[in-house]
């Protein structure tokens, strides 16, 4: 009988000896603010407790991950909201280059038809010369439209990247935390089982 209480309190000790070293190891995947979301999940996972093939991690630091995945989501979207916003703004420089391309062109063409000499702030210019400079005009313009557009192309597949990211993140700790949970409830039953037994081998 004495043997079997003595195997009792060795078996408790193994099983809790370990929990409370890893445990507050676990913990630095919320303590440390430099961890990306992918390395807060190696640390919880790899210094928490471990019982054969499964991972038993205390509800304080789940939760804490998830509140900091739902930071991360949210840090997230605020960024995907102010390239949006940065896209319009930029649709619009377009929008403004493109008219004042229109009208510069336009001026272009009168001047360049009605008369052979312009003249403007008191210099006199001749057609070639002038239309040369107007050429230089439309063609720094249309450098700074192709500029624009190509910073728009390279925002919208930055976004697109972001949005396709956290999509997959998203899924990736749904089924985390699905698995987590079920073995969870798993290891619970087994530890009940090995409690049950251990009741039933003590004396009445």
């Amino acid at each position: 009988m004495k043997l079997l209480r003595l195997l009792g309190c060795v078996v408790a000790c193994a099983v809790a000896w370990p929990g409370a070293q890893a445990q507050p190891a676990a913990a630095k995947a919320l303590e440390q603010k430099d961890l990306t979301l992918k390395d807060r999940y190696a640390a919880m996972k790899n210094n928490s407790q471990t019982f054969q093939d499964y991972k038993v991690i205390k509800e304080y630091i789940l939760d804490g991950v998830w509140k900091i995945y739902l930071d991360s989501v949210a840090a997230q979207k605020q960024a995907l909201a102010a390239a949006h916003a940065k896209i319009q703004g930029l649709e619009k420089d377009v929008s403004e280059l493109k008219r004042q391309m229109a009208a510069q062109q336009a001026a272009v063409e009168d001047i360049t038809f009605a008369s052979t000499h312009l003249t403007v702030l008191g210099v006199s210019f001749h057609k070639t010369t002038f239309v040369l400079l107007a050429a230089a005009a439309v063609g720094a313009l249309i450098f700074a439209l192709v500029s624009l557009l190509a910073r728009m192309r390279l925002l919208a597949v930055s976004v697109r990247e972001k949005a396709e990211s956290f999509a997959e993140l998203n899924r990736d700790y749904e089924e985390y935390k699905r698995k987590s949970m079920e073995k969870q409830m798993k290891l619970a039953r087994e530890l009940q089982n090995e409690r049950n037994k251990l009741m039933e081998l003590r004396p009445h």
